[in-house]
């Protein structure tokens, strides 16, 4: 079938757009953006081909995508056709070592180059790592107290092979950068005797943003943006606006780890943490080549 001709009236639309997108390709060429590429983007084929297509067009425009992509639906989902059984403590799954070995298999395996193979498709150059290759992400074990509201006891809470970042090795994404290679990584850790760890891929996305000093931190989730007690999006955040909401309850549940995630990034020199519906077409576009941007921006004080 013969694709429908585009009216003078689309096309000169087409080319405003464009046209207006020039500057904010000045601006940010040279940029590295810092990714968090997971939830319903991840899962909707016709979003995570336009995400592929977005993240080849910076590319190809001078900014230096990193891509950090969750996975814990599709290890869910693993776990449950391999009937192994897991359990979560305060939205942590609790990590054996038979459950690090499947998280491992899933996000340094097939998603991961399927997540490549997108990019590569859509004209960009991707390659696929975990945290174990190159040492680039160290991990120490992630520990959680809870403290007993009766008793009033703190006890630890184990939850296996969990970590959190303890040093981030950038180097590697250093030289990929010089070879114009669009580095997509898995959130698996090494320990300090070479165990494996899970990691909250937010939490990585972060320290990588810090460690590199990206311009951006962008987080794909799977809500509007932070939204104020009337559910209206906030456009805009300073470090100490975000504190006073989390004071006065406005931002709760889910959210607040991603915001102490992106204050984390700003603390260490990154200029600006984005929170973006995934869900939307293009997000990565609207916020990047438009006047406005969309969802959230978070800046430092």
């Amino acid at each position: 079938m013969a694709k429908k001709q585009m009216t003078v009236e689309e096309q000169l639309k087409k080319a405003k757009i464009l046209s207006e997108a020039l500057p904010y390709m000045h601006q940010f060429a040279g940029q590295t953006f810092v990714i968090k590429y997971g939830g319903h983007a991840m899962g909707d084929s016709a979003l995570a081909e336009d995400f592929a297509r977005d993240v080849a067009l910076l590319k190809q425009v001078g900014i230096n995508p990193i891509i950090v992509h969750g996975g814990g639906p599709q290890i869910g989902a693993m776990l449950d056709k391999l009937k192994i059984q897991s359990s979560f403590i305060d939205g942590l799954r609790v990590t054996d070592q038979a459950t690090v070995e499947i998280a491992e298999m899933v996000l340094s395996g097939s998603l991961n180059k399927n997540i490549v193979q997108a990019i590569n498709k859509a004209g960009g150059l991707a390659i696929g790592l975990s945290g174990k290759d190159g040492n680039l992400i160290e991990v120490q074990k992630l520990t959680r107290t809870k403290r007993d509201p009766d008793s009033n006891i703190e006890r630890i809470l184990d939850l296996g092979f969990v970590g959190e970042p303890s040093r981030i090795n950038p180097e590697i994404l250093e030289s990929f950068e010089d070879i114009d290679v669009i580095p997509v990584i898995a959130p698996i850790g090494v320990g300090p005797h070479g165990e494996t760890f899970n990691i909250n891929a937010d939490t990585v996305a972060g320290h990588i943003a810090a460690a590199i000093g990206a311009s951006k931190l962008i987080m794909l989730t799977d809500v509007e943006g932070v939204l104020d007690k009337q559910k209206k999006l906030i456009n805009q955040l300073s470090q100490n606006d975000v504190k006073i909401l989390q004071k006065d309850g406005t931002i709760s549940g889910g959210m607040i780890p991603k915001l102490e995630t992106c204050l984390f990034s700003l603390d260490r020199g990154v200029s600006a943490a984005h929170i973006l519906d995934g869900r939307i077409p293009h997000v990565l576009l609207l916020e990047t080549f438009t006047e406005h941007g969309i969802g959230t921006m978070i800046h430092a004080d």
